[in-house]
């Protein structure tokens, strides 16, 4: 079969269970993904437009089909988009009823065009280029919001995808064109205002106004009806002495991704850090294989500590060690020390001496840079760069007469005031499982779906309260996914060998026989993770002696979705 000659497809209506789906991949790599409710069937895409995952291998779970890789979820019976993140619902074909069996033309796309006919009249003013603010400004164009939107970033680029600077980009897997979101038209083409390179001074959230600068320091003041800040948060730079060295970087941005890329050629690099950005960064250097040396700096004796238990961890340690990256542990940095190096214009002793510099000219053209790290114990550790993956803080300034020290306090529609919304990583908010502040890419796109209702008033959509966290760490093309959220992995269940990349891990609040689980993670057990995370939404989460008596968690998610 070839896709340049044929576009349908004919199927078996027995080969799809009432109730569920399957997926058939064609001969040109595509996907076709069939759902079935009774005598009614849907065709759509099979592959998960976020990163093209067999949807097929996911799960469906009443009218939510969940990719099984990151999770997101699309109506059953039209492709809409439910769940991030993925920013955009599934292509929907056209089904021929043949009797027996379904004929699906590929070629005969159902339009699900959305006029931009409502709130006409209003304007959307949204502060920053983030995944929360892109996802907003998407959302609204692909709802119906037929009002102005202006969305400001102090970013000289348009919105891209930040989590795959660390995961992808850093290790030369894909270019910086493919990380813009929406492409590199997205905002003329969706007729979005965007203000590139200039800065919020001010918000006014009481009468929803900003104060804008430019590049050049002019001012300009703005008042919309619906005011969205959503600035996001910045890397913590640790007190110690030469965190603020030439050659001392922390990785936010594509600049940051780009000068780290450059300066680590060749380079003795050192990490201090050992959550999930540090994990991320060393694995993409280490993929490139254009550095001398890789050094990570941990103060406690396992990485991703706050997150996985000590075997997980272990197994994470062995696949970064099996790439020659060195770990210290139990360490705390007391400096980075600093050596002089000559700039170019002085590195040549001849050009020097023949210009007859004086020493007070020469020390001018040299500068500090990194020489090392120094730990509390005195060991030296050579560095020529170091990358800081100590945290970040919300950007929370702004909203400085509302905020709350860890992140503004807001409703589970993401409301501050009325027509005034703080999302992203500022904000703390009540999702599913309480209220809480969470720096993940998901999150963020779900913050964004959920603005974008409020603004619109549908009250079909979730609100965040009905929602979960969910992140991923990509380390080797391993991809440890977590769902939920834990205050500790130390009260944990794990099934599986994390060794061979194939286990889930449940983590509870407490040892109890009775206590549900509140979060997961996995490598390998796409399914299960899933399900996990359906009856975590749905409140169903298992507890502590339904997983050990061997309770089949698939199942019952099923089982409940019926």
């Amino acid at each position: 079969m070839s896709n340049t000659t044929i576009n349908t497809v004919t199927i078996s209506k027995d080969d799809i269970p009432n109730g569920g789906m399957k997926s058939y991949k064609q001969d040109d790599n595509s996907i076709i993904l069939i759902t079935r409710d009774d005598s009614t069937f849907h065709a759509f895409d099979g592959k998960c437009p976020h990163a093209g995952a067999d949807l097929g291998n996911g799960l469906r779970c009443g009218n939510r089909v969940i990719c099984p890789w990151h999770h997101g979820t699309f109506d059953s019976s039209d492709g809409s988009l439910l769940e991030p993140v993925a920013m955009t619902g599934l292509t929907q074909y056209e089904i021929v009823d043949n009797g027996d069996n379904l004929t699906v033309n590929t070629a005969a796309k159902i339009d699900k065009q959305i006029k931009n006919d409502k709130m006409t009249d209003t304007h959307t003013i949204i502060v920053g280029g983030g995944g929360a603010g892109f996802m907003t400004a998407n959302q609204l164009r692909h709802t119906g919001y037929g009002g102005k939107i202006t969305l400001i970033s102090a970013d000289d680029k348009a919105p891209y995808n930040r989590p795959l600077l660390s995961k992808a980009f850093l290790a030369g897997n894909m270019p910086e064109e493919k990380l813009l979101l929406g492409g590199a038209d997205w905002a003329s083409k969706n007729d979005i205002d965007l203000r590139l390179n200039q800065t919020v001074s001010e918000v006014l959230p009481n009468e929803r106004t900003i104060v804008i600068k430019d590049k050049d320091g002019n001012s300009d003041k703005q008042t919309a009806d619906f005011l969205v800040v959503a600035t996001g948060a910045e890397p913590k730079i640790p007190p110690f002495k030469g965190a603020k060295l030439d050659g001392v970087y922390t990785l936010r941005s594509m600049d940051d991704a780009k000068l780290i890329k450059a300066a680590s050629h060749d380079q003795r690099v050192v990490i201090v850090g050992t959550g999930f950005i540090g994990m991320e960064v060393a694995s993409a250097l280490a993929q490139a294989g254009t550095t001398a040396s890789i050094t990570i700096i941990g103060q406690d004796h396992r990485v991703m500590g706050n997150i996985v238990s000590e075997t997980v961890s272990n197994a994470l340690i062995k696949l970064h060690e099996d790439s020659g990256v060195k770990f210290i542990f139990n360490a705390s940095v007391a400096e980075i020390t600093e050596t002089e190096k000559a700039t170019d214009d002085s590195a040549n002793d001849n050009s020097a001496s023949d210009n007859n510099a004086s020493d007070e000219s020469l020390k001018e053209a040299n500068f500090s840079q990194v020489g090392g790290v120094k730990l509390a114990n005195g060991e030296q550790i050579d560095a020529d760069i170091v990358i800081l993956g100590t945290g970040v803080a919300p950007r929370i300034e702004l909203l400085n007469d509302t905020n709350h020290p860890d992140g503004v306090q807001v409703d589970e529609h993401l409301q501050l005031r009325d027509g005034v919304y703080a999302l992203g990583d500022i904000a703390k908010a009540t999702n599913q499982m309480g209220r809480m502040r969470i720096e993940h890419w998901r999150v963020a796109l779900q913050h964004g779906i959920v603005t974008a209702a409020a603004i619109l008033n549908e009250d079909n959509i979730n609100s965040l309260a009905e929602r979960i966290p969910f992140f991923w760490t990509m380390q080797y093309g391993k991809s440890l996914r977590y769902s939920g959220h834990a205050a500790t992995p130390d009260y944990g269940i794990l099934l599986g060998t994390p060794d061979s990349f194939d286990y889930i891990e449940y983590y509870f609040d407490d040892e109890g026989e009775d206590t549900r689980a509140r979060a997961a993670s996995s490598l390998g057990r796409d399914k299960e993770l899933v399900a996990f995370s359906e009856l975590l939404r749905r409140g169903h989460a298992p507890t502590r002696a339904q997983i050990n008596a061997g309770f089949d968690i698939i199942e019952q998610a099923l089982a409940l979705s019926r």
